[in-house]
Parts: structure tokens; C-alpha cells; sequence
């Protein structure tokens, strides 16, 4: 073990040697001599280097899977600029000695790549500079400074459609994670590329100023201090500065040429090639046209008729190799098609039976035609996946499993729409769009969008179907984009949450009981039918779920039932005190975790005028006047109203004897309104009384 030990700490201090060793040998290369074998090696490695960058960007699938380009770059042009001046220094002291004083590779470039001859070399150098420089590093600087301006710009608006994802229940909170930090690590990217390519710019700059520099260094050094006439000093330091140009500048244009593949690359799974050639080919009409349009340039008289009849008869052969191939993937496609569908079998006359009365679906979700794709797996919808999310989310949030959403398809729907029901009856319809993006407004946005105005289904906000090429510049102006599948998903949740209490029933009451049986199988037996009925519990459950109170404390809530059945059976009474016992959890969904809570009071004549119609009315009514209830209604409404803008829940407080009967009031007339009794508060939290209703 310890030399194990031992083994891995020496590994681990070695792997920290990497960079301080290349700035030593950075540093060793502008100071030292450097021998021209050594040269040599360094230069066909640069240009090594510079091609296997090349080629990892060609083949990388998407531009996050290449996060160390920038990195690479800045340590690349350091070594080239390194390479400049340790080979300058060669050159201006052995220059004198003839074209093979800089080693083999300068000679190479400068004798064999331009002929010898150093006029032919300046202007070479000059294109290959002006490509570089003009082009191809100018075109990627300006792409790397509008992307990593829309990609900050865009940060926001993907933070806050993963949270809707995740509230929705589309995504696990590791899967929240691992998106936020794609981001991030997207936005990083985008901004060192955009530091990065001034790396390029300079670089090529730097390479233009060392080739003056030398000729005029060279020139004056060969006439000065070695006695060689202007020509022969010309020749023998031109040819050298040229060829060491060269040398440096063709892995500078392929590492430019990276940079711009890199930065002008589609966030996509596919590499470069795979990109080119099914978007590029994707019509072979495209190969057609072009080879009619060579064939009639080469049958011009004066024209070279065999290139350009050659190069239509291979685009035209190539159009039709595309379009046979594609004839043949239709017809097997169509065959397998035609051996999934069974031959039709006669039809059988029998007697009705109980089995021809289809139960109620608890949860049911019906598509217009248009939608089937979302809900096919075989077409790759997304759709089933989602809903298994939100039924996994609720039942988690809740504490009971929500049934599963059965999904059928509906001709009498519009081709675009959907439809939710509950235990049969609609709850909530709507109209999607499949090949679209929902782009909504969470209350503040920086422009307008072309599209479909609508309203989101779930929750009313303003909203715009958009192209899906628009959403990033949505996201950048502070929409929130989600896709069909997540509307349809976020509207089922929705729903699911406000009528979780009609898809409680005995059997998940049962299955409860099981569940509590394992943790305290005493409590278990005696809960049922000791202390309470089935029936009893089954109600209270329901009367907590209705006020969006979660049951997954089925042991705190058996306890309390247990406590209290003694002294009542009525349901409301015990789900009162199921309600204290589960105060702080209660709390904690309205407030959070803040020690103060604004809550709004009942005037005392206001509350003495209530208790008194409760008193002459049922148990869990109030007969209120109508003029005073609509005055009540108005003024809990403008608190509502305020809180929503604040940011901050709104909470009526008052006496527990009307706690049930004002939730009910609020339930189907205030929307948002929270009704807490006195006794609900917890002991560790601070009121703060924001307004009061009724007083003069």
C-alpha cells in the first residue's frame, strides 16, 4: 500500500512539470542558440502540430467537445513566434554562409517551394499573409464577437427554460446540472474564442513585420560586416528570411483556418464531413442544374471542353447514384410498412358483455392527428417521456402515485389540438404547434417576436408560437422557449396538481396504509378501523390535497388522526388538525424558509359578522351577504394582486373556525390566495400583518 502510495503521489507531482517545462523551453528558444538539426525538428513539428489541430477540428462532433482550442492556439502562435526569433537569430549570424545556414527545412521552402528565387518568394508570402490576414482571420474574429455576444445575451432565457423543465418534471436535478453547466461552459467558449482570435490577428501582423525586419537586418549585416555586395547579400538573406516565412506562416494560415471552421461550426452532433455531404447533396435536382450549366460552358466554342464535359457527366452521374439510392430506401421502407400491417380478420357477431363498457379513465389525454408523432415512440416522440416525468415529479411532491395518463387519438379535434380530462370530464384543452417553438413572456422582455400570438395553457401567459431557428435570438430578448411536447407536459402538471384530490381514492389509500405499515405496522393496524374508518381517511387525505397540501407524512398525519379521532369523526374537524401537525411543511411550500410572514388579517366587526353566519349556517359554509362578499372578493384580490408584484405569496390569516369556510370562498373566486388559521403558524416564525380587509 505504501508503495502504491508513494507510486501515485510522484505521478501526481510529474503531471504538474507540463506547463512550467514549456515555458522553460519558450523562454530557451528566444534566449539560446539553437542548432539547426534542432531547428529542423521544431519546424516539422510545428507544422505537424498545426495539421493535427486542423483535422480534431474537422472531426469533432460539436464545438464544445474542442473547450481547449482557444488554449492550444495561445500555446501554438507562442511556439511559432519562438521558432521566428530563435531561427532570425541563425539566419543574421550564419546568413553569410549560403542558403543552407538555417537548416534543411528553411532551405527547402526557400529554394524548392519558391524556385530560388526571392522576388517570386515576397509575393508569395504576401498572397498567403493577405489571405490570412484579410481574410480568413478578419471573417473569424467578427464571427467569434457576435457569437459570444449572442451567446451571453441568450444565458438567461436557457437558465430560465432548464427551470421550467425542471419544474415541469422533464428533467432530474443532475440532468438541471449537467445542462447549467453546458452553458456556462458554452459561454466560456464563446468568449475565449473571441480573445483568442486576436491571438491570429496579431500573429499574422508579428509574421508580415519579422519578414521586413530580416531582409533589412540580413541585408545590412551581409554588406556590413561580411563584405557581400547588395546582391549577394540579397539573395542569400532574402531567400532565408522567405523561406523561414514560409515555414511559419503556412501552419499560422492552417491554425486560422481552424479558428474560423471553429467558430463558424452548428452546435450539432455531427462532424464537419458528415454536415457537408447530407446538406450539401441532400437534392440531387442541385447536381443536375449544375451539370447542364457545365456541359453548355464546355460545348462553347474556344472553351476546354474536356474539363468542363467531364465534370458534368460526374455531377450528373452523381445526381442519379443519389436518386436511385433514395428510390431504393423509399420502396424498402414502404415494404417494411406494408409487413407491419396484418391481414384484416372477419368479423366475429358476439353477445355484449361487461367488457364492452370501457372504464373511466382516471387521466386522459386525447391528440388531434397532427400530434401523433409527439405520443409515437417509433417516430421519436417525445411526449411519453415527458408525461413519466411529471406523473414520477407530482407523486414524488404529493405522496401518492398519480395513474397513468392514457393517450388516444381524436378525429374530432382540430389536427393541432389536445384535450385533458379527469375521471372523464374535460379539464383543459388547447391548441400546439409541432414544428414550432412557444416562446413566453415571464413579465419582462427586451422586443417583440414575428409569430403566432397565443396564450401558455397552463398558467395564461402571454406567448408567441416562433420558427425554431428564432429561438435564440427569443431567449436573448428574455422569452422563455419551450417545445411543443413541454407546453403539452407543463399543462398535464398543472392540472394533475389542482384536481389531485379527485384521483385520491380508497385503493391509494390502501396502498398508503401498506406503505405506513412498514415503518410502524402497530400505528398501521390500529389507524383503521380502530381509530377512523377507511371512508374518514380517505376524506381528510382529499381535503389536504384540495388545499394543495402535500400527504407524503403519512405517519405525522396517521399519529394526529389517531390523537383526535376520540374526540371527533367528522373529516373537517380532523383535517384541522391534521393541518397544525403539518404546519411547518405547509409554511415552507407558501413562505419558504423566511423567519417573517406577510400575511393579511380580517377586521374583528368583519370577522364577528362571519362567525356569526357560520354559526346560522352549515358547518363548512358562510352565508355572506352578496354586496359584502363582493367587497371582500375586491379587496383580497388587490392584496393578491400586490403580493404577485412583490414577489411575495399572499396569506389571509384568521380564526380557525373560519379557516374552511374562507379557503372554499377564496378557492373558487381569488386565485393565489392562501387561507391559514391562527393555529397553523409555527412557533419559530414572526407575523407581519401587510393589510387588513374590512377596516373602516
Amino acid at each position: 500500500m505504501a508503495t502504491v502510495i508513494g507510486h501515485n503521489t510522484s505521478s501526481k507531482g510529474l503531471s504538474g512539470l507540463g506547463t512550467p517545462v514549456l515555458l522553460l523551453v519558450l523562454l530557451a528558444m528566444m534566449i539560446l542558440p539553437i542548432p539547426t538539426f534542432l531547428l529542423d525538428i521544431l519546424f516539422t513539428f510545428n507544422i505537424s502540430l498545426a495539421l493535427v489541430v486542423l483535422l480534431a477540428t474537422v472531426y469533432a462532433g460539436r464545438p464544445l467537445d474542442f473547450t481547449v482550442f482557444p488554449t492550444i492556439l495561445l500555446v501554438t502562435t507562442l511556439m511559432r513566434l519562438a521558432l521566428n526569433v530563435a531561427s532570425t537569430r541563425v539566419v543574421l549570424i550564419n546568413g553569410h554562409t549560403g542558403a543552407g545556414a538555417a537548416g534543411s527545412v528553411i532551405e527547402s521552402f526557400g529554394s524548392v517551394v519558391i524556385g530560388g528565387n526571392y522576388a517570386v518568394g515576397l509575393v508569395v508570402f504576401a498572397i498567403l499573409v493577405i489571405i490570412n490576414f484579410v481574410v480568413v482571420t478578419k471573417g473569424a474574429g467578427r464571427i467569434s464577437e457576435v457569437s459570444a455576444r449572442f451567446t451571453l445575451d441568450a444565458m438567461p432565457g436557457k437558465q430560465m427554460a432548464i427551470d421550467a423543465d425542471l419544474n415541469a418534471g422533464l428533467l432530474t436535478q443532475e440532468e438541471a446540472r449537467e445542462r447549467r453547466a453546458e452553458v456556462a461552459q458554452e459561454a466560456d467558449f464563446y468568449g475565449a474564442m473571441d480573445g483568442a482570435s486576436k491571438f491570429v490577428r496579431g500573429d499574422a501582423v508579428a509574421g508580415l513585420l519579422i519578414l521586413l525586419i530580416n531582409i533589412l537586418g540580413g541585408v545590412s549585416i551581409g554588406m556590413g560586416q561580411h563584405g557581400l555586395d547588395f546582391g549577394t547579400a540579397m539573395q542569400y538573406y532574402a531567400l532565408l528570411t522567405i523561406g523561414d516565412g514560409l515555414v511559419a506562416q503556412i501552419p499560422a494560415l492552417l491554425l486560422s483556418t481552424s479558428a474560423a471552421i471553429m467558430v463558424t461550426r452548428q452546435n450539432t452532433s455531427q462532424n464537419m464531413g458528415e454536415q457537408l455531404v447530407g446538406q450539401l447533396l441532400r437534392n440531387p435536382m442541385a447536381l443536375f442544374v449544375c451539370g447542364g450549366v457545365l456541359f453548355i460552358m464546355g460545348i462553347i466554342p474556344g472553351m476546354p471542353h474536356v474539363a468542363f464535359i467531364f465534370l458534368a457527366s460526374a455531377a450528373v452521374g452523381l445526381g442519379f447514384l443519389l436518386k436511385s439510392q433514395r428510390q431504393r430506401q423509399a420502396v424498402i421502407e414502404e415494404e417494411l410498412e406494408l409487413q407491419q400491417v396484418e391481414a384484416p380478420e372477419a368479423p366475429v357477431v358476439k353477445e355484449l358483455s361487461w367488457d364492452d363498457v370501457p372504464p373511466v379513465d382516471q387521466i386522459g389525454l386525447e391528440v388531434g392527428y397532427r400530434l401523433i408523432p409527439m405520443v409515437d415512440p417509433a417516430q421519436d416522440g417525445k411526449l411519453m417521456g415527458r408525461i413519466k416525468g411529471v406523473r414520477k415529479k407530482i407523486s414524488q411532491e404529493l405522496g401518492f402515485l398519480i395513474s397513468p395518463v392514457h393517450i388516444r387519438d381524436n378525429l374530432e379535434l382540430s389536427p393541432n389540438a389536445y384535450r385533458i380530462a379527469i375521471l372523464g370530464a374535460t379539464v383543459g384543452e388547447a391548441e400546439v404547434y409541432p414544428d414550432k417553438e412557444m416562446a413566453i413572456n415571464p413579465g419582462q422582455v427586451f422586443g417583440e417576436l414575428q409569430g403566432i400570438e397565443t396564450k401558455d395553457p397552463a398558467f395564461g401567459l402571454e406567448a408567441v408560437w416562433i420558427e425554431a431557428d428564432q429561438k435564440d435570438n427569443a431567449q436573448s430578448l428574455g422569452y422563455t422557449v419551450v417545445d411543443a411536447s413541454t407546453v403539452i407536459a407543463t399543462h398535464l402538471s398543472h392540472l394533475i396538481q389542482i384536481h389531485s384530490a379527485e384521483l385520491f381514492g380508497h385503493e391509494e389509500a390502501e396502498q398508503l396504509l401498506k406503505g405506513l405499515s412498514k415503518g410502524a405496522p402497530k400505528l398501521a393496524e390500529t389507524l383503521v378501523p380502530d381509530c377512523v374508518s377507511l371512508g374518514v381517511l380517505v376524506k381528510v387525505l382529499q381535503n389536504l390535497l384540495l388545499e394543495q397540501v402535500p400527504i407524503k407524512d403519512i405517519r405525522t398525519i396517521a399519529e394526529t388522526l389517531a390523537e383526535f379521532s376520540s374526540r371527533s369523526q367528522d373529516p373537517a374537524v380532523l383535517t384541522g388538525a391534521v393541518r397544525i401537525a403539518l404546519s411547518r411543511i405547509i409554511i415552507q411550500n407558501i413562505n419558504g424558509l423566511q423567519p417573517e410572514i406577510p400575511v393579511v388579517t380580517l377586521a374583528p366587526e368583519l370577522e364577528q359578522i362571519l362567525q356569526q353566519s357560520l354559526s346560522s349556517g352549515t358547518s363548512d359554509s358562510v352565508g355572506i351577504e352578496p354586496g359584502l362578499a363582493d367587497r371582500i372578493q375586491s379587496s383580497l384580490k388587490s392584496v393578491v394582486q400586490q403580493q404577485e408584484a412583490a414577489g411575495q405569496p399572499a396569506i389571509l390569516l384568521t380564526a380557525p373556525a373560519l379557516r374552511v369556510s374562507l379557503a372554499k370562498f377564496a378557492r373558487f373566486g381569488i386565485k393565489g390566495l392562501h387561507v391559514l388559521s391562527y393555529q397553523e403558524i409555527p412557533d419559530n416564525k414572526q407575523i407581519k400583518v401587510i393589510a387588513t380587509v374590512g377596516q373602516q
